[in-house]
C-alpha cells in the first residue's frame, strides 16, 4: 500500500468532527484557507447532502385509502390534467410518481392538495 493510500485509509476511520479539527490544523500549518469542507466516510456524506438544498423534487402518490379513492382520483386529476382512467391506475398502482421535477413551491401545493384529499404523499429532492 503506498502512503497516499495509507493517509486515505487513515483519514477515512476519523470522525466529522476530527476532520473539522484537521482542516483548521492544517490552515494554521500552511497559511492557508480551505474552501471546501473536509467530508470523508458515509456519515460525513449525509452531512454535506442535507447542506445542499435541491431545487427540484419529485412528487410521489405514496398511498390513498380505499374510502378516499374517489377524491384522490379528482385531485390527480386537476394536479396533472390526466384521463379518468389514467388517474384511476396510478391511484390503484400507488406508489406512483405524480411529478418527476416539480419546484419547491409547486411539490408542496401538489402535496397540500394530494393530502386534503386524503393520500399519502412523498416529496423527494433531486
Amino acid at each position: 500500500m503506498s502512503q497516499l493510500e495509507q493517509i486515505v485509509e487513515s483519514l477515512s476511520q476519523l470522525k466529522v468532527l476530527d476532520l473539522a479539527k484537521l482542516k483548521t490544523l492544517l490552515e494554521e500549518k500552511w497559511g492557508v484557507t480551505a474552501a471546501v469542507a473536509v467530508a470523508a466516510g458515509p456519515a460525513a456524506g449525509a452531512g454535506a447532502a442535507a447542506a445542499v438544498e435541491s431545487t427540484e423534487f419529485e412528487v410521489t402518490l405514496a398511498e390513498a385509502p380505499a374510502d378516499k379513492k374517489i377524491g384522490v382520483i379528482k385531485a390527480i386529476r386537476e394536479l396533472t390534467s390526466m384521463t379518468l382512467k389514467d388517474a384511476k391506475d396510478m391511484v390503484d398502482g400507488a406508489p406512483k410518481v405524480v411529478k418527476e421535477k416539480a419546484s419547491k413551491a409547486e411539490a408542496d401545493e401538489m402535496s397540500k392538495k394530494l393530502e386534503a384529499a386524503g393520500a399519502k404523499v412523498k416529496i423527494r429532492g433531486l
